[in-house]
């Protein structure tokens, strides 16, 4: 495929913590011999989208190690080195305390599902499912927990990725038992927010079927349809909310690095792996396969 063919000719790895051992004549924040991570994807920091808060949308928005699928390409951190453009706001101090594998997770992974959350407007008591039980997912499930959701659902075909969302708290459920479960569980009215966090059609139909009226649905997986056909007439009469969104580690990651530090929040429980860059082949491959949730490759 086209998207296979960009990622040949790239240095993947778009989640990253290293130590800086040089700075451009721009860099004013960041310092030689600073531990820092760095958001997936560059920003400027200063023009009318970064003001806002929406880093994403920024011009000078390059995402690491995906080729020329997001903007301009950047070369990931699966090297030796990694240029780091914008690199006052793209990177962010690592804290004492904070362990490296934590920071890694935020700067996609953690952001993506807290995004969602924020978006979603999650409020404590509320019933929320989710769709989708990979690293995104997961961590979706660990945050709605953590800021008090009264039960989370995991919606997931695969039995050990279910266990591991249950583990951290959640309800399980099978795609084929998640309407009776949340029904069981709501009175049939349905979930008062759903996270979708695959990226397909088809399971943005199922987050159709398991928020109730007046609910919210928001979609947080990578969509590559360019169409879907959206049940209009029932959405407006059931006042459906449904909202699209793409994490935000540079809006976000202070306030998770707090969490993490301060003993809310504990991501890692999604890292399942951690390598050599050597073994980064065969990790793919078990990767493709659904044999691993998250895999580190540790360079030090």
């Amino acid at each position: 495929s086209a998207a296979s063919d960009v990622y040949k000719r790239q240095v993947l790895g778009h989640e990253f913590v290293g130590r800086v051992v040089e700075t451009g004549p721009e860099v004013r924040d960041v310092r030689i011999g600073d531990q820092v991570f760095s958001s997936d994807f560059t920003a400027c920091g200063h023009c009318h989208w970064c003001g806002r808060s929406q880093h994403w949308h920024c011009d000078h928005r390059r995402f690491f190690g995906t080729g020329e699928l997001f903007g301009p390409a950047a070369q990931g951190a699966q090297a030796e080195y990694v240029l780091v453009p914008h690199a006052d706001t793209t990177l962010h101090r690592l804290a004492p305390g904070c362990p490296p594998e934590a920071a890694i997770l935020m700067a996609d992974n953690l952001a993506t599902a807290w995004s969602a959350l924020e978006r979603a407007r999650v409020e404590p008591g509320e019933v929320v499912a989710v769709i989708g039980g990979g690293p995104v997912g997961l961590l979706t499930v660990h945050c709605a927990l953590s800021i008090g959701a009264g039960r989370v659902i995991i919606v997931e075909p695969t039995d050990a990725r279910r266990a591991v969302a249950e583990s951290q708290g959640a309800i399980g459920a099978t795609p084929d038992t998640a309407v009776d479960v949340i029904d069981g569980l709501t009175s049939g009215d349905g979930a008062d927010v759903v996270i979708e966090a695959v990226g397909i059609n088809p399971t943005l139909d199922a987050g159709l079927e398991l928020v109730r009226r007046g609910g919210r649905l928001v979609s947080v997986g990578a969509h590559g349809a360019d169409a879907w056909n959206m049940p209009v007439a029932d959405s407006f009469a059931d006042e459906l909310s449904l909202s699209f969104v793409i994490g935000n580690p540079i809006g976000t990651r202070a306030r998770l690095q707090q969490m993490v530090v301060g003993g809310a929040l504990d991501p890692t429980f999604v890292i399942d792996e951690r390598i050599s860059i050597e073994a980064a082949p065969a990790a793919y491959e078990s990767l493709i396969r659904h044999e691993r949730l998250k895999v580190v490759i540790n360079q030090w």
